[in-house]
């Protein structure tokens, strides 16, 4: 290295989303020295964009609540949700370091006293978070522990001495760390070579996502031989406006509440109740790659203004939701052919009352939970959504303190990795909330594993 071109630290995070602060404050707070490189002029990544919901389990607002969870349960969901893809020492890592996450929202005074069941969940064990509260505060405290955070400095490689890697270089600038570096770069969701590449089943799926997504880490681990993980079930989220911008989380989960999914002809199409990212997919294959969510004034009447995937006065006010007092009258507003969806819903309604079988196998209202009502009260409303990359769940195989290993296995000696980033994790599918937990998580226990 040119001693005249290189800035030395202990250590370096590349990435300044939920996991790269919480690195950052772990290994500020620890006494290292410390740089945060983010590649933008601003931080928070798709942490900053997203709602905000944390999966926890046995936590102080689930026992306010009347929850009761357990570990345990906690563990089996996510093994579920998965499908069987997820690897277990993950995820059993993941609930064994639920106190770090419960500490630093406390710290943080992040608390909301928000909880539902979603995707994936057999029990109510989504709490939302003031995250940009929580991200302002994981800023703050680095700060002042001493880290330093340079904006405006993508990495460009990771630089190795040995086998052992020793910094980044970013344009001509080389930054040296002596005990390791922390990737926390997110995924790859705005990049559309990237997602040809890995999943081009899914490439047709609106980009989202942090705009700094575009696989920069990824690449640069996998050029010193890094191992991949569940890269093939990276999947689009379902329930986005197609004229979402970046600054408007405008995510809907109606189908959780009790609406139905048809797509442009007024059919069903799927059982609603499962994974948004199983039925993102589903509705890649629908025609136009949308599908309307279709409900009456007592799901209507659900909404929570304010709370993330449930607030239909936010998607009222955007002018994204038709609404009229008959079925046949929206059906003809959102251009369904006539007939169709009031024969659609009518069958819907028999299967709920019991008369019929589901032709899809719907039996709750979220993930098999919560009892199913008839789409029946007028007046009735249709959000038309689509599919959205908003996170790629694949990418870099670690081990459970977050070492990035190789395709054999073996350990990249001074290289960790946490948040989006990492693959292993999710396997086939996702749990709401536990993108945001494992970036909180695994990037302190990032922090440890470089400070040791």
């Amino acid at each position: 290295m040119t001693a005249a071109r290189t800035r030395r630290f202990d250590a370096i995070v590349v990435g300044g989303g939920l996991a790269g602060l919480a690195a950052t404050e772990r290994l500020a707070a620890r006494g290292l020295g410390v740089a945060l490189v983010e590649k933008r002029d601003r931080l928070g990544g798709s942490s900053a964009m997203s709602g905000g919901w944390f999966a926890l389990s046995g936590t102080a607002v689930q026992r306010r609540a009347g929850v009761e969870d357990a570990d345990d349960v906690f563990l089996s969901d996510m093994v579920d949700a998965g499908g069987g893809f997820a690897d277990p020492s993950l995820l059993e890592a993941l609930v064994a370091g639920q106190a770090h996450a419960v500490a630093a929202i406390d710290r943080a005074d992040a608390w909301t006293d928000e909880l539902k069941v979603s995707a994936g969940m057999t029990i109510a064990r989504a709490h939302l978070v003031r995250i940009r509260r929580l991200l302002a505060h994981l800023e703050n405290e680095a700060l002042a522990a001493g880290a330093v955070i340079l904006r405006d400095h993508p990495a460009d490689e990771l630089i190795t001495e040995g086998r052992r890697v020793a910094g980044i270089r970013s344009g001509r600038a080389v930054i040296a760390a002596d005990a390791g570096v922390v990737l926390t770069t997110g995924g790859f969701s705005r990049s559309r070579e990237l997602l040809d590449l890995f999943v081009p089943d899914q490439a047709a799926a609106m980009p989202y996502g942090g705009v700094g997504n575009t696989g920069d880490g990824l690449r640069m681990a996998w050029m010193l031989g890094a191992g991949l993980a569940d890269i093939g079930h990276v999947a689009g989220t379902y329930g986005q406006h197609a004229d979402a911008t970046d600054d408007e989380h405008e995510l809907l989960t109606a189908n959780y509440l009790g609406a139905i999914l048809v797509n442009a002809r007024g059919e069903r199409f799927a059982d609603e109740s499962e994974s948004y990212k199983v039925l993102g997919t589903a509705v890649l294959s629908q025609p136009g790659g949308m599908a309307f969510q279709i409900f009456d004034s007592g799901v209507r009447a659900r909404s929570r203004p304010g709370v993330p995937l449930s607030d239909m006065e936010r998607i009222e006010e955007l002018g994204h939701l038709a609404s009229a007092p008959t079925l046949s009258e929206l059906g003809h507003r959102v251009g369904m052919p006539p007939g169709v969806l009031e024969r659609t819903v009518g069958q819907y309604n028999d299967s709920v009352a019991g008369r019929a079988a589901d032709p899809f196998g719907r039996a709750g209202l979220v993930n098999g939970v919560g009892a199913l009502a008839p789409v029946a009260t007028g007046p009735f409303y249709a959000y038309p959504a689509v599919t959205a990359m908003t996170s790629t769940y694949g990418g870099l195989s670690v081990a459970p303190d977050t070492s990035v290993t190789r395709i054999d296995g073996s350990r990249i000696e001074g290289l960790c990795a946490a948040g989006e980033i990492v693959g292993g994790f999710h396997g086939a599918s996702y749990m709401t909330g536990t993108a945001l937990t494992k970036a909180l998580v695994f990037g302190i226990v990032a922090a440890d594993r470089i400070a040791t």
